[in-house]
């Protein structure tokens, strides 16, 4: 199983030692590959951005991956129900393809398409820092899963 993250946005400090500290610990656990996309320039119509930006998600999310959207109004989950999906996931053979939108959040059309949209709280996080975020919980829930000590 690989875990494909299609983000939008290219990683920027503060962020970048953070985003890299987690995906080599996760690296140690799953396939994990990550694509960025350059955010599109609202010109004062971020409607436009925003599915201009969708298009370009769309086409890198691979055909046969479990899609999972981050979106503040999705469902919460806790590290333990995200390591049983991943989980479910790998004993089924499938990809996991997450979609992280950038500052203007993302076109409906993704929202539709995702098989699962999974909140990571209810208040609105910076792009890059959600990514962090996921990261961390992807990392924490291989641990899970393989039953060892995550806090040392």
């Amino acid at each position: 199983m690989r875990i494909i993250l299609v983000c939008v946005g290219k990683v920027r400090e503060p962020f970048a030692d953070d985003i890299a500290h987690y995906e080599r610990l996760l690296g140690r656990h799953a396939r994990l590959e990550t694509i960025e996309l350059g955010e599109a320039a609202a010109d004062g119509d971020v409607r436009r951005a925003v599915a201009k930006e969708g298009e370009a998600i769309s086409k890198r999310i691979p055909a046969d991956a479990f899609v999972i959207v981050l979106d503040r109004e999705g469902r919460l989950a806790s590290s333990e129900s995200l390591a049983a999906l991943l989980e479910e996931r790998r004993q089924a053979g499938r990809d996991v393809c997450f979609v992280l939108g950038g500052p203007f959040g993302l076109d409906r059309s993704l929202l539709e398409r995702g098989n699962e949209r999974l909140s990571l709280g209810r208040v609105t996080l910076p792009h890059q820092l959600a990514r962090v975020v996921l990261l961390e919980q992807l990392f924490r829930a291989h641990k899970i899963v393989l039953g060892e000590r995550y806090h040392y």
